[in-house]
């Protein structure tokens, strides 16, 4: 039972921001849908590592890293992330 709640929570953290944006509620490049796609994916990533799901780790680790590019890639952009050389 704890393995379906966690893919429930897994799978609800994706659907819901992708629902949203559908909806025109929610930017698909904004920072709170990028982040609940990374935690959402990479959670379910990691039960599929755990539980030996090969094909649903390939598309939920896939998901999770372009998620994460995308993320690092906003938080860049927004001046959140600067690298400071001294």
């Amino acid at each position: 039972m704890g393995e379906q709640l966690v893919q429930i929570l897994g799978s609800i953290l994706v659907l819901i921001p992708f629902a949203l944006a559908q909806a025109g509620r929610l930017d698909s490049k904004s920072l709170g849908y990028l982040g609940l796609n990374l935690i959402g994916s990479g959670t379910l990533a990691v039960d599929a590592a755990v539980t030996s799901q090969w094909g649903f780790l390939l598309l939920e680790g896939s998901w999770a890293l372009v998620s994460l590019s995308a993320l690092v890639g906003a938080l860049r952009r927004s001046g959140a992330l600067t690298t400071r050389c001294r």
